[in-house]
């Protein structure tokens, strides 16, 4: 009798179970990858992003106790045991993502090991996350130190901002300082500036590692000559923050070669800050 109860029980929550396809988490990875696609920022299978869920509302889509498979992640992540994850796979094309969101995007939950992923959805083809999934716990891990509701993490390739790589010092303060002086914007949506990262061999703990250290000061980060990592407490703002900067470099990359006539003064930049009420690297400033 008991195990036909827990059967009537287990048939009911099958039941009622929402569709995993129609979830807003996977819609929302969905919608962004198209949309970073479509800009030329994760060309071919370039870019990844990691976005940690509410259990709450994945136990709604999903059953929690099914573990597909089990897959080394190849770092420590105690700090993360029990989180859920929706991450891009490895080697996969974010222009597929919205057509086939099962074989490109995984939702997995850090093992109580700390270093083993729970597959609890996703990956059909037996691919896995992206080899940048370190990288990507350490600064989730960086960032919940800095603040709790950070969510999402963002890689990403974007054109104006790698170019400018290229002809710009690498250096935080002075990159920074640039784009802030190209839109009236900028001070305002990345007040805390933007941290920058040598060239560094892509894909290993040592670029996590550093990433995760420059994560502690910024939402946003710069790998040399490769690309931009960015933070946010959703989707909608960690998109924003790289776009905004993307924007700035693009304008930069249009007007770098001309005498520049007119630009925004850093006692202007500190008055923008100050009547939006944004806490600002003033030290970024040449006041």
């Amino acid at each position: 009798m008991l195990y036909n109860n827990e059967k009537t029980i287990f048939t009911e929550r099958r039941i009622l179970m929402k569709d995993i396809f129609t979830a807003p988490f996977v819609k929302e990875m969905q919608d962004t990858t198209a949309n970073m696609y479509r800009l030329g920022w994760d060309e071919r299978n370039g870019g990844n992003i990691s976005y940690m869920l509410d259990e709450k509302e994945v136990a709604e889509y999903l059953d929690l106790t099914k573990v597909i498979r089990t897959i080394p992640t190849g770092f420590d992540a105690t700090a993360l045991i029990g989180k859920i994850f929706i991450v891009t796979g490895t080697g996969k094309y974010f222009k597929n993502v919205k057509d086939d969101p099962e074989t490109n995007l995984g939702i997995i939950r850090i093992a109580e090991d700390g270093t083993t992923a729970e597959l609890l959805w996703g990956y059909k083809d037996g691919s896995k996350f992206t080899s940048e999934l370190p990288a990507h716990l350490m600064s989730h891990m960086a960032r919940l130190k800095v603040n709790p509701e950070n969510r999402v993490v963002m890689h990403c390739h974007p054109t104006n901002t790698l170019a400018m790589n290229y002809i710009h010092e690498l250096d935080e303060k002075k990159f920074t300082h640039t784009l802030w002086e190209m839109c009236t914007e900028c001070i305002v949506v990345f007040p805390d500036g933007v941290g920058v990262l040598p060239w560094m061999l892509c894909g290993t703990n040592e670029i996590g590692e550093a990433t995760a250290k420059k994560m502690e000061e910024f939402r946003l980060v710069v790998w040399g000559m490769h690309g931009i990592y960015g933070a946010g407490k959703d989707m909608d703002e960690t998109f924003g923050l790289i776009e905004t900067v993307e924007k700035a470099a693009q304008i930069y990359m249009l007007t770098a070669h001309m005498p520049r006539i007119n630009t925004i003064k850093d006692e202007e930049m500190k008055v923008l800050a100050e009547f939006f009420g944004v806490k600002y690297r003033a030290d970024f400033l040449n006041l």
